[in-house]
């Protein structure tokens, strides 16, 4: 991974001693997270983030204990803003004069460049999108009228704005800086539409950010789901609320046919299972099956012409025994 890419692991637990919530306060809370704060003093102070940035983008993920957070005007050093999600627990945020409280799978919006405050009423998970207010502004009218505004849970695009996060745990997605660069810009697409997109806005967010996150939705689905036997462009497109030809479009796109990549990932899954030391005692057929194929000598067929091998040589390749 380039260094455009960055990943950190921000944990209270790292820090020791009586002095620990303090040190964790000064090392990441004023340095990195660029707030101060102040624990519940009924509640053992505990935060564990991952947070992952690109360019213009960057995501924080985790759980934090009650606290009361203040962005004070000597840590603004950006106009950024910032999408606060929380999955779990709930929260009352102050800026500009205004106030609103979110409950889990809500959201609202804050800015950087103004001074907040944000007090967790529980312990609570979440996961906050830092975005650029140039790129964002170039998709609304007034950013500075979202902010400090609840966001209802049941908002499609905040929801599939959370599903598409997770691309961010993806290294294979963000391989190169044109993959980056795209996933940068399909996040500021949901986003703007979850706010409020302009006309102009909101055609660019669906043509370019709504269709790479159902693609991506559809694609996790199929690899949660490659065991069901009926796997096809139908289903998926009944579980996801589209049409079988969107989702057609969805993959042509991409140079795919649906019944192509659920073949692959089907073969893909079975030849790390093949070599998983774990499976060695586990029958081929027994594999075949648990990937979704019903018939063994189709899969013999598909798999030797995909690895230019049979199944039994990748047992032995992998030194495990053959079955």
């Amino acid at each position: 991974m380039n260094d455009d890419f960055l990943t950190m692991h921000v944990t209270s637990a790292a820090f020791s001693g009586r002095d620990r919530v303090e040190a964790f306060r000064e090392t990441y809370g004023r340095q990195l997270m660029q707030v101060e704060i102040n624990p519940h003093p009924d509640h053992p102070f505990e935060l564990d983030f991952i947070i992952r940035g690109l360019p213009g983008f960057g995501l924080a993920s985790g759980i934090i204990s009650p606290t009361r957070n203040t962005h004070t005007a000597d840590m603004i050093d950006n106009d950024d803003v910032v999408l606060i999600c929380p999955s779990q627990g709930c929260g009352t945020l102050q800026q500009i004069g205004r106030e609103v409280t979110i409950q889990g799978g809500e959201a609202t919006l804050l800015a950087n460049g103004s001074e907040g405050v944000f007090c967790g009423n529980v312990t609570s998970r979440l996961r906050n999108f830092r975005l650029s207010r140039s790129l964002l502004a170039s998709m609304m009218t007034n950013i500075d009228d979202s902010l400090v505004r609840p966001i209802p849970r049941d908002n499609p695009a905040l929801q599939m704005l959370a599903r598409y996060a997770g691309i961010m745990d993806d290294m294979d997605a963000l391989a190169t800086p044109e993959l980056r660069r795209a996933v940068v810009l399909h996040m500021h697409d949901l986003a703007s539409l979850a706010l409020g997109a302009t006309s102009d806005g909101a055609q660019i967010a669906r043509e370019r950010g709504v269709r790479m996150a159902r693609l991506r939705a559809i694609k996790d689905d199929i690899a949660a789901n490659l065991f069901q036997k009926n796997l096809s462009a139908e289903v998926l497109a009944n579980r996801h609320g589209i049409s079988p030809r969107y989702v057609n479009m969805l993959f042509e796109a991409e140079d795919l046919s649906v019944s192509g990549f659920i073949l692959t990932q089907r073969l893909m899954h079975a030849h790390r299972m093949l070599s998983d030391p774990r499976m060695a005692r586990r029958a081929i057929s027994a594999i075949a099956y648990d990937v979704g194929f019903h018939d063994l000598s189709y899969f013999n067929r598909t798999f030797r012409r995909r690895y230019g091998v049979t199944p039994t040589d990748v047992r032995k390749l992998a030194g495990l025994y053959p079955e």
